[in-house]
């Protein structure tokens, strides 16, 4: 009891993941919608590389591990509030958006030129990912906005290989979004400036922090 007591705070992760995949779920597989293709000049000179599927699902692993670092060595837990928040509003507002304006690309290769370990893992992702609603990418905006956090973090910020490897992480998995054909470039561009919108308001307004969290302080 007193450990749950201790780590109650993190209760807000498992509900929003369910809400999330519930309404993913429902967004992926509704029918009868018209699916906007996402094309951009540049997709057609990225070309396809299945080694990028290792930092692509090296995402998940950074992803949790930012938070549950977060959650629990933070000395302020204001930072780790921060972090789950601009995760939280990020992801429904790409649900708000694949709800509102059904979108997918046709950018994956018809064949594989190589045959290797990397190139299953492609197809296993394939196979379990459709290429329908991608806009703005979530590999992109968490991704961002880890590293970001890690990198302004009182602690983490004086421990530069930490920062730099972060960051080198956040850029390949930024990559493999567009070489292994999961997302257009219009998604990265779409992401990043998701982040910016919500990452601005934090940086002039302190006070828009605490709003942002204050229902995680009443919840819990």
């Amino acid at each position: 009891m007193k450990l749950l007591k201790k780590y109650k705070h993190f209760i807000i992760v498992p509900i929003f993941f369910l809400f999330y995949m519930s309404v993913f779920y429902y967004v992926e597989n509704r029918t009868g919608v018209h699916i906007h293709k996402i094309s951009f000049g540049p997709d057609q000179y990225v070309p396809f590389c299945e080694y990028f599927i290792v930092p692509y699902f090296l995402w998940f692993f950074y992803i949790a591990a930012a938070v549950v670092y977060f959650g629990i060595f933070s000395k302020d837990r204001t930072d780790y509030y921060c972090l789950i928040t601009t995760l939280g509003i990020g992801m429904t507002l790409f649900l708000i958006i694949s709800l509102i304006f059904p979108n997918g690309l046709n950018l994956r290769p018809s064949y594989f030129a190589r045959d290797n370990i990397f190139v299953d893992m492609v197809r296993y992702l394939y196979s379990i990912d459709t290429s329908t609603n991608v806009f703005p990418s979530i590999h992109v905006f968490n991704s961002v906005a880890v590293a970001i956090a890690i990198a302004a973090h009182p602690t983490l910020r004086r421990h530069p290989l930490i920062v730099h490897a972060s960051t080198l992480l956040a850029v390949l998995i930024v990559c493999s979004t567009v070489f292994l054909k999961q997302h257009s470039v219009v998604d990265v561009i779409g992401a990043i400036i998701l982040y910016i919108v919500l990452y601005f308001p934090n940086e002039m307004l302190p006070e828009y922090d605490l709003l942002a969290y204050y229902t995680f302080y009443i919840f819990l």
